[in-house]
């Protein structure tokens, strides 16, 4: 079975602007409400994919309530911990000349409601994946990751890790089955700027000596890389197209290797798989389908 988790999930407030001007009254052409939060976006990719997962987290509020409703909508299966106090975050994404985002706090999260996550992390067995995504917030402090890590470590869990920094080097000694760095965060995480596949792959080599077991770093326009477990390396370029959206293609491209990878156990075709929804959201105002996907996946 697949589980995502998304610590602070949010719902964003999707709004199109002809053009935005700072310290000016502006007036949207179009709007909308959708759930986000990456392990939430992953969770969506793979149920358009014909996968069903499991999506995890805390939600409180009306915004919490609103959140399940717009993913139960979808189908998307979930089972969130309720908090009593706060409400979950509302995030502003303005698409315009450019892409801006606002992203909120979100509600503190106390000790006793992560005990009840962890009770429902309890329920995972052996050969489930679990995709740990996205930022940390302070209340529950850096290491929260690696602490759910280290309570599963009894079990044979397939843990994917999409997180930036000191937050992704620190989940390393459990071995991941997955990381997925961009080059912009493979190079912050050396001192380095990678700007070709050969560089990626160099510095994807260096984090599988730490312990990550199959890396995946997309490259933009440059195509993506994977250094699997077996030491091979696999690359593809990125297919044509105009980017549209670029929010979420990075989780679309995780839940696109997860599906190939769950499909047919081959590292190229769940490379290819990623690259494919990756670009079919980039491409789009909404989500990879299996049909989007499907269109790039056979020009590859």
């Amino acid at each position: 079975m697949i589980w995502t988790l998304t610590v602070n999930p949010s719902l964003d407030y999707n709004l199109q602007l002809k053009e935005f001007k700072e310290g000016m009254v502006n007036r949207s052409q179009k709007e909308s409400i959708t759930a986000g939060g990456k392990g939430i976006n992953v969770s969506i990719v793979l149920n358009n994919l014909g996968m069903k997962s499991t999506a995890l987290g805390f939600t409180g509020g009306w915004t919490g309530v609103k959140i399940e409703s717009l993913l139960s909508k979808q189908g998307v299966d979930t089972d969130f911990v309720y908090l009593p106090k706060g409400d979950s975050r509302i995030n502003v994404k303005i698409k315009s000349q450019n892409e801006t985002e606002i992203n909120a706090i979100g509600p503190v999260i106390d000790e006793a409601h992560v005990e009840f996550l962890f009770m429902k992390l309890n329920s995972l067995c052996d050969g489930d994946i679990l995709v740990l995504a996205g930022s940390i917030p302070s209340c529950l402090g850096s290491d929260f990751y690696t602490r759910i890590m280290t309570f599963l470590s009894d079990k044979k869990i397939d843990f994917v890790v999409d997180a930036t920094g000191n937050l992704l080097l620190e989940t390393l000694q459990y071995r991941p089955f997955l990381i997925k760095p961009n080059n912009h965060e493979l190079g912050e995480l050396f001192g380095v700027k990678v700007e070709t596949q050969d560089q990626a792959l160099e510095y994807a080599r260096k984090l599988a000596e730490k312990g990550a077991r199959n890396v995946l770093v997309s490259l933009a326009g440059d195509g993506a890389v994977l250094l699997s477990e077996d030491g091979k390396e696999y690359r593809c370029n990125a297919p044509k197209g105009t980017v549209v959206n670029s929010v979420g293609a990075g989780d679309s491209m995780v839940a696109g290797f997860i599906a190939g990878w769950t499909q047919m156990r081959e590292y190229e075709h769940a490379l290819k798989m990623g690259i494919s929804c990756g670009s079919a959201s980039a491409f789009s105002d909404g989500f990879a389908t299996l049909d989007s996907a499907m269109a790039i996946y056979r020009n590859l």
